[in-house]
């Protein structure tokens, strides 16, 4: 724990100048801090590396559980401190009153919603915030920041006690396969298999030879993007068809082939049928895109049709999740029911001795989190069924990304809708109060899925702790104790380096102000709230596109209950229904075909020998992101 602590400062601030002041993430390579193909951190994983190859540090005689202990830790605490959820909360609460000086409609049409406690609001602290080479005024965030904070808790409490509930249903009972837990797990292989050493990562296996064929390849291609004298090298995507502006054929866009090694190695991991479905449905969504426009709809991109006319691929999506949602918990029914009757009965503290947190405080914790939450929204001024009904969404898009992340490692998956957008749409905007509205917009850095944000961050890193902590034989509950002071850690420590950088170099001299997504999310939020204060009644067409998502996710799953040779999933469909897509499809295929071809002439001997080669490309590919993290350190941003 006092490695990993250690550790967890270090890394909290190399990410604010990586992520934050260079901006890193967003050229070539992968974030330092979330890292790819989703939030496995690169950082943790470089750590994991240096332990093991490093002769001081190998003296040092940490065991293959302590190892996967800290790469815990760090999974849990760095991606919290990273620039899509401590960085993002702050900028959001305190822009509004910013915005307001140089947007003078804002501050008529709703600042006035804006509870006062949220952030800071004298100039100074303001325009200290934007402008930086000022002190932070410590006394005026102190309100803000033990709000926000204690919101930030109720929102990771209720994670982890809904991990708690789900992870032995998922773990045990389903045997889901955690691909992305295979990765740490990989690399700190036990020779002896008894967890008392770590051994080194085996560069000379087929686990090795995928680590040295995945870094190779992205490292080639970023180095000709940071070097102009070499030739390009686009080893991964090619422009095959443009997309043609005019007449039906818009409908399929335009046709890139993507060659990434970690997604074709994350197909070749996952079920087939899923892989089979995730490209199978996007074809199927392209067509019906195409029929659309024959139809007489206006001609526009397959990914850029967010529009509630029929296909309306967002909404088909988002009934999609909210299916799936109501399937997880009720394919967990038996599991939960048990859970219940052990933490209403004396034996919660035996029965459930080998769970990460007891039943009955699980349950508890559950409850009491859920209701802090409600809670807070009501005295930001929502009422009381807005904010039930905002928090138990959030919960619902908590499991099911989970149980994405869980099944398929699918966690770079965007969900195709926001929650204040599903809402506004679907029961007009005038069903809202404005501060609701103003606190919907506000609170997408907790559900706002695709960008490494608290969706992803806070119920996977705690359920991937508890899948290592089973495979290798790490006490589960000493495990839950430890994330939770690391959570608890790396947002006191995360705020003091996050705030104290922020007013140094100001919002705006940061790179993240300005390039990728979080510049945008950051400030013209607000015309988006002005936009929604706008009255308007609820859309027919959504809640049609809502249900018959949902319609399709419930049929898919009940065939396939009833018939094991039913080929298509409905995670499949949602995939298909989400921005990405367009790219995913041709990996996946890719993929599939290479996992058919080895099952049917290799069997599955073979194909268990080849896993670890998939497990390679991906960790190659983290390692190259990582590399080119830490050469942007040593040269202080300049490549």
């Amino acid at each position: 724990m006092l490695v990993a602590l250690a550790f967890l400062v270090l890394l909290g601030l190399l990410d604010f100048y990586i992520e934050m002041a260079w901006g890193k993430s967003w050229e070539g390579g992968w974030s330092f801090a979330s890292g790819a193909p989703s939030v496995v951190p690169v950082s943790a994983l470089f750590l994991l590396a240096i332990l093991m190859a490093l002769p001081v540090l190998r003296r040092s005689g940490l065991t293959r559980r302590e190892l996967l202990v800290v790469y815990a830790v760090l999974l849990v605490g760095v991606p919290t401190v990273s620039h899509a959820v401590l960085a993002w909360m702050l900028v959001r609460v305190i822009a509004f009153h910013y915005g307001a000086q140089v947007q003078p409609h804002w501050g008529t049409h709703f600042l006035h919603y804006v509870p006062h406690w949220w952030a800071p609001t004298s100039l100074e602290a303001v325009e200290g915030f934007f402008q930086g080479r000022a002190s932070v005024p410590w006394g005026e965030w102190l309100v803000p920041l033990a709000a926000w904070s204690s919101f930030a808790l109720g929102v990771f409490v209720a994670s982890l006690c809904l991990m708690a509930l789900l992870q032995r249903q998922w773990i045990t009972h389903e045997r889901l396969t955690f691909p992305l837990a295979q990765v740490p797990l990989e690399m700190v292989r036990d020779p002896h298999g008894n967890g008392r050493r770590a051994g080194q990562i085996p560069l000379a296996s087929t686990f090795g030879i995928g680590v040295l064929i995945g870094f190779g390849l992205n490292f080639m291609s970023t180095l000709s993007t940071k070097v102009p004298a070499l030739p390009s090298v686009s080893l991964f995507m090619y422009d095959i068809i443009p997309w043609q502006r005019v007449g039906p054929a818009a409908g399929l866009g335009g046709l890139t082939l993507v060659f990434w090694p970690w997604m074709i190695a994350l197909a070749y991991l996952i079920p087939a049928d899923l892989s089979f479905s995730l490209w199978a449905f996007t074809i199927i969504r392209l067509l019906l895109t195409v029929a659309a426009i024959a139809a007489g709809a206006t001609p526009q991109r397959p990914e850029d049709w967010y529009g509630s006319s029929f296909p309306a691929p967002v909404f088909q999506g988002t009934g999609a999740v909210l299916a799936l949602a109501l399937w997880v918990l009720w394919i967990a029914r038996k599991h939960l029911a048990r859970a219940l009757r052990i933490a209403l009965s004396r034996q919660s503290g035996r029965a459930d001795a080998d769970e990460p947190l007891s039943y009955r405080l699980a349950f508890l914790g559950l409850i009491l989190a859920t209701a802090y939450l409600v809670y807070f929204l009501w005295i930001s001024g929502a009422r009381v069924w807005v904010g039930l009904l905002l928090v138990l969404l959030t919960i619902g898009y908590f499991a099911v990304w989970a149980r994405l992340r869980a099944a398929n490692g699918m966690a770079f998956i965007c969900f195709p809708c926001d929650i204040d957008h599903m809402l506004g749409v679907q029961m007009g905007n005038s069903t809202f109060r404005p501060v609701e509205t103003v606190a919907m917009i506000t609170l997408r850095w907790v559900y706002r899925p695709g960008f490494s944000v608290s969706s992803e961050i806070f119920p996977g890193s705690a359920l991937e702790t508890f899948k290592i902590a089973d495979s290798a034989g790490i006490d589960a509950r000493r495990l839950a104790k430890a994330i939770v002071l690391s959570f608890v850690f790396a947002w006191v420590t995360g705020v003091f380096i996050v705030l104290t950088g922020i007013y140094r170099y100001g919002w705006f001299g940061l790179d993240c102000s300005t390039g990728g997504w979080l510049g945008p999310m950051s400030i013209g939020d607000g015309n988006l709230i002005v936009s929604r204060l706008n009255p308007s009644n609820p859309d027919l067409n959504a809640v049609l596109g809502v249900l018959a998502g949902a319609a399709v996710t419930i049929a898919l799953g009940i065939v396939r209950l009833r018939f094991w040779w039913w080929p298509l999933h409905p995670v499949g469909y949602l995939a298909s229904n989400t921005w990405g897509a367009q790219w995913w499809f041709i990996p996946f295929f890719i993929g599939w075909v290479a996992k058919v071809l080895v099952t049917r002439y290799g069997g599955l001997r073979l194909y268990r020998r080849t896993i670890p080669l998939a497990v390679g490309l991906i960790v190659g590919d983290l390692f190259n992101g990582g590399l080119w993290a830490i050469l942007a350190v040593i040269v202080q941003g300049r490549i």
